[in-house]
């Protein structure tokens, strides 16, 4: 079994943005660097606010579904949690 995580990383301006991921630091890295995702094109990664394990790909990519269609609101909870 793979392990994958969720993560969340905060932009500069203070959005949330939720990606997959083997590796969490390789992925943020290649996110400062203007690599990976066009979200980060108008407002950079500031910091990784959340990680959760999973055991798969499946699972990783059924989570990081769920977490996308939360409020901002909710979010914040989770990160809090």
């Amino acid at each position: 079994m793979d392990t994958w995580y969720i993560y969340i990383i905060e932009t500069k301006n203070k959005k949330l943005y939720t990606g997959i991921t083997k590796d969490v630091e390789a992925r943020f890295q290649k996110h400062l660097e203007g690599g990976g995702a066009k979200f980060f094109r108008t407002d950079p990664p500031s910091k990784v606010v959340y990680t959760e394990r999973v055991e798969s790909k499946s699972s990783a990519l059924k989570r990081e579904i769920a977490i996308k269609k939360l409020s901002k609101t909710k979010k914040l909870e989770l990160i809090k949690d």
